[in-house]
């Protein structure tokens, strides 16, 4: 993004030039683009929530169920520890890898946005199963990592947000940017124009070049020679 965005001050700077190349003296030079502050670093998505989806793959791969309560409630608790498993080896890792890729895209973020949120979901219902079935070691490291999570999801929310201010700010600059350079193109034109006016006005006018008037008397033949006898 900053190499387009100094390829397009370099060209608005140079358009005034390339314009009245003929008359470029009397010309006035186009403002100088104002460096931007440098952007903020992006951080990734795995940067921001991998530390608490390696928390949330320990805790449920190290959680016995086989300890809880009999029930209903245990066996649905296990597919849904099963389910998250496989969620974290098979379908999170893409995304993470989609949005590593391209940090301030929107439309590789949302997917997993989404995916993070059902994940939390799930998540919850195993943590409130665990609150009736589980020992409570169980359920204090349940908790702790959903916690984690939860404050990974909002980490990664607000970058985005700063992210997406930033790009706004931007384009915002980028747009004043141009109409102020659009600006100095227009009035450098209509100088030319009017110093070319003056200078066309001042210029003597061209005296014509005098010419011959050419004779309208046609010139008699001389008598030619008889010829001898």
């Amino acid at each position: 993004m900053q190499i387009v965005r100094s390829a397009l001050i370099m060209s608005l700077a140079l358009a005034p030039a390339a314009l009245f190349a003929q008359d470029a003296s009397t010309a006035p030079a186009a403002p100088q683009a104002v460096e931007a502050a440098p952007a903020a670093p992006v951080r990734s998505a795995s940067g921001i929530l991998q530390p608490a989806l390696s928390q949330a793959q320990e805790t449920l791969s190290t959680l016995k169920i086989d300890k809880w309560k009999k029930g209903s409630v245990r066996d649905e608790a296990g597919q849904n520890v099963n389910a998250l498993l496989h969620d974290l080896q098979a379908n999170i890792p893409p995304l993470l890898t989609a949005a590593d890729a391209e940090p301030a895209a929107l439309s590789r973020a949302i997917p997993l946005i989404k995916h993070l949120d059902a994940f939390y979901d799930v998540f919850l219902r195993v943590e409130e199963a665990a609150r009736v079935s589980a020992p409570s070691e169980q359920i204090t490291a349940l908790q702790a990592t959903m916690l984690s999570i939860n404050q990974g999801r909002i980490a990664y929310d607000d970058e985005l947000q700063t992210q997406a201010a930033a790009h706004e700010k931007l384009v915002f600059d980028l747009k004043s940017e141009l109409q102020t350079q659009t600006e100095a193109v227009e009035k450098s034109a209509h100088e030319v124009k009017v110093a070319q006016a003056k200078a066309a006005e001042c210029k003597p006018a061209a005296t014509p070049a005098h010419r011959r008037k050419r004779s309208t008397t046609s010139k008699k033949p001389s008598p030619s020679t008889p010829a001898p006898q």
